[in-house]
């Protein structure tokens, strides 16, 4: 690989854009050097799951045919990826399901389409857990997807396709979406930067499965995923409903989470935070601290995502198919013959284990009340550093057992994970990368 071809990889978004438009680059090559890369990569990644590469080039093209002086677009001839559960107009859509597998998507998601109205040249589609409702990325249709720095640990979930292919630098840029950790996991276990926006800060149309349960709907997130800050901002304004307001910092309250709590941090993600601390105590006057809520917030999201028993998921899964997900759990783990991915059917088991009832419910909604008007006067002005989970990448299958546990062992001092809902601090094994 020539020094041309490395340094167009490790260009961000931004970069790539403003090369292209200056004229120093074509997008013609932009895209037909990460085509060669992926094709190299992702046979042992599993990252990209369609790709529409013919039709990349053709739009690559034409954007270089445009006179100089009529292109625009902040991300003008820029090859990005989006996640599996995104409209893509004549590509599949089909939430990692076995019945979904010939769905085609007649029109673009509201976000692809303001993507593609910047300039971006989507170069195909990555994978997700089965209706994105696990925290790792494996289903019964594409199959698993590896961390790019050692193939033998998750990439996380459920953007988890997005965040191997950025890392091991197969795009530019991406989009993934979160209601639990779905972008800060995989950001967090690739070694990649990703953000989640507020409730309703970004349109969630043309996204599968949709959200609808009220309760759920403020937990999502539609964000970007990328290689640096400044992208995260470029796509965000370009996505969101209203752009990011310029803020200076400099009066900010800055809050790390204490490295020696209850939580079960790794000594190596503990020595960081400590480390983090001290820095920042000496350059903004950081304290450690817990902000209120955090010790309910764990339980809280389980209850939610439980809020109807995740019948809706359960309809959508078993669509023709008259398996309980119990039984469909135990034929998956006996014989590997259901048609539904067994990390799916055990989140829909538990999730009617957790089904809240009307009473519980009517609490969540009142603690929910109460918190969105503490949470706006403790929020202003104060920047929380929290890792994302208490370690680093675990092998296949160990987020999952962790996370859905029936017994809510996810609860307790001896194996809780925490499910921090904020952004944080990044620690991987890096001991192998494909670039």
């Amino acid at each position: 690989m020539n020094n041309t071809k490395i340094s167009l990889l490790d260009m961000d978004a931004t970069k790539i854009a403003c090369d292209i438009l200056k004229g120093k680059t074509t997008s013609e090559a932009v895209v037909r050097t990460y085509i060669a890369h992926i094709k190299k990569v992702n046979p042992s990644l599993n990252a990209m799951v369609e790709d529409r590469f013919h039709d990349a080039l053709l739009e690559a093209k034409e954007l270089d045919a445009h006179n100089p002086s009529k292109r625009k677009g902040k991300l003008y001839g820029v090859p990005i990826s989006v996640k599996e559960a995104y409209d893509v107009r004549g590509m599949k859509t089909t939430g990692g399901l076995i019945n979904r597998h010939d769905i085609v998507a007649k029109h673009d998601a509201e976000v692809v389409a303001k993507l593609k109205k910047a300039g971006a040249i989507v170069l195909g589609k990555t994978n997700t857990p089965e209706l994105c409702f696990c925290q790792e990325t494996e289903n019964k249709l594409y199959g698993r997807t590896n961390n790019p720095w050692d193939i033998t640990r998750t990439s996380g979930g459920s953007s988890g396709g997005e965040g191997s292919l950025l890392a091991a630098g197969g795009v530019a840029a991406g989009i993934g979406s979160d209601i639990g950790g779905s972008i800060r996991f995989p950001a967090h276990f690739n070694g990649v930067v990703g953000f989640k926006p507020g409730n309703d800060q970004v349109s969630a149309q043309g996204h599968f499965p949709p959200t609808t349960i009220p309760q759920q709907q403020r937990m999502l997130g539609i964000g970007p995923m990328g290689k640096s800050v400044r992208d995260m901002r470029l796509l965000y304004n370009i996505i969101a409903k209203q752009p990011a307001p310029d803020r200076v910092i400099e009066d900010f309250h800055v809050h790390v989470l204490p490295p020696k709590t209850n939580y079960p941090l790794s000594p190596k993600t503990s020595n960081i935070l400590s480390n983090i601390t001290t820095f920042l105590h000496d350059a903004f006057g950081a304290t450690p601290a817990i902000p209120p809520y955090f010790h309910e917030s764990a339980l809280l999201w389980q209850e939610i995502m439980s809020i109807d028993g995740a019948k809706t998921i359960q309809r959508i899964a078993f669509k023709n198919d008259r398996s309980q997900p119990l039984a469909a759990y135990i034929k998956e783990r006996t014989f590997r013959t259901a048609s539904v991915h067994k990390y799916l059917s055990w989140a829909i088991t538990g999730a009617s284990f957790f089904k809240p009832s009307a009473k519980r419910r009517q609490k969540i909604n009142a603690m929910l009340k109460q918190g969105d008007k503490e949470l706006v006067s403790y929020l202003q002005k104060r920047l929380l550093i929290f890792p994302v989970y208490h370690t680093g990448a675990l092998t296949h299958g160990n987020v999952y057992r962790e996370i859905f546990s029936i017994k809510k062992t996810f609860f307790t001092i001896h194996a809780l994970r925490c499910l921090c809902q904020c952004m944080g601090v990044t620690v991987i094994n890096r001991s192998r990368r494909y670039r």
